[in-house]
Order: C-alpha cells, then sequence, then structure tokens
C-alpha cells in the first residue's frame, strides 16, 4: 500500500506512519510539507493507495486544492486530516471530493475506523458534523415502533437512495450540496447501522417514505 501524507508538521507526519503501520505493515510512505510537494508526487509517476491532507500546509490554494489531487489520482481516497472542526470546512472539503474528514483531535481509534471505512468504500463524517446536520434540518420524524428517528431532511435523502439516484441527483433535487448530502447519508447509514447504499435501501424496507 502507497500512502501520501501532506502535512507541514514533520512530527505529525511521522506520528501518522507509525500509526498507519496498523493499516498495513508493509505500507510505504511518502511525505510532503507543502501543496506544491504534494501535487508533484501526485503528478508523477506513483499511484497512491491513500491520501491524507492537512487544510493549512504551506501553498494551500483552498478546496480546489482538493478537486485537483482527486483528477490527478483519479479513483484514489482523499482525505482531510485537519484542526480545523468548522461544519463549513468539513462540508466545502467533501463538496471538493474527499472520501473523508478526520479532525486531528480524534483519538487513533476513531482515526483507524475512519480510515477502514473509507478503504471499504464508505465516507467518513465526524459526529459532530452530523449532529450538527441533523439539529438544522428540523425535529426528529417517527416511523413505526422500533424503527429508527430521522429528520425529515433525512428521509428526503433516504427516499432518494431508494430510487437508486447519485449524490450529486439527491443534491440537485433537494437544493443542499454534494457535501451536505454525503454528511445526510452517512447519518441515516449510522441510524440504520448499515455500512452501505444497498444495505440502507434494504434495512428501510418497512420503513414508512
Amino acid at each position: 500500500m502507497n500512502i501520501l501524507i501532506g502535512d507541514d508538521h514533520l512530527l505529525f507526519r511521522e506520528g501518522l506512519c507509525r500509526l498507519l503501520t496498523q493499516l498495513d505493515a508493509e505500507a510505504d510512505f511518502f511525505e510532503a510539507g507543502t501543496y506544491d510537494e504534494v501535487l508533484s508526487l501526485c503528478q508523477g509517476d506513483q499511484d497512491f493507495d491513500l491520501i491524507l491532507l492537512d487544510l493549512q500546509m504551506p501553498g494551500w490554494p483552498g478546496f480546489v486544492g482538493i478537486q485537483q489531487i482527486c483528477e490527478v489520482q483519479a479513483g484514489t481516497p482523499v482525505v482531510i486530516v485537519s484542526a480545523s472542526e468548522s461544519q463549513s470546512d468539513v462540508r466545502a472539503a467533501l463538496d471538493a471530493g474527499a472520501s473523508g474528514y478526520i479532525p486531528k483531535s480524534s483519538s487513533v481509534k476513531i482515526m483507524l475506523s475512519a480510515l477502514n471505512l473509507v478503504f471499504s468504500g464508505g465516507v467518513y463524517v465526524p459526529p459532530a458534523a452530523i449532529q450538527a446536520e441533523t439539529h438544522g434540518g428540523g425535529g426528529q420524524v417517527s416511523g413505526p415502533p422500533g424503527s429508527p428517528a430521522l429528520t425529515q431532511r433525512q428521509r428526503d435523502v433516504l427516499r432518494c437512495l431508494r430510487e437508486g439516484k447519485s449524490n450529486k441527483q439527491i443534491a440537485y433535487e433537494l437544493g443542499l450540496s454534494e457535501g451536505t448530502v454525503k454528511i445526510h447519508v452517512t447519518a441515516v447509514m449510522r441510524s440504520l447501522g448499515v455500512r452501505n447504499r444497498t444495505q440502507a435501501v434494504i434495512a428501510s424496507a418497512d420503513m414508512v417514505p
């Protein structure tokens, strides 16, 4: 496994390298301290299996930088590891194509679980971001006895999932950003106790639309 870590703090990069050997003891690590170094490595001959990026490294061009990396290393999950826990930063990163957003305040256990989720095809969103969207999306809506309590917005997203719509289609239909849709999808999956969209559709079969 080839892992690229982009962060301007050497100590943090070294710590991540040691931590990530728990995912793959044979992993090869590539480190960069500036955005230009990250981009240069991504434009080289090396293909990466995972790219971890900080938002505040020197030369950071804003969230368009995530889009650039995603385009150059198409198919490789890009995960933000940042000291910022701003909900707007989380949404903007997901909108730009990130597969996850892990606050630097997270525990080792949470970080490893988040990366395992990303490797399984999921999107990791900090619980605080999900709670913020839930609290901002209206009150809980009750379904049949024993069914999970979802907000009306989450039920709208779930309905779209049942119809097989992509995040982009859901965003257009509901007037949301794709990042916000990702947050709602993740919240729905957690509420249903499932790990992917297909399982969410199956698990919600008996719920009232």
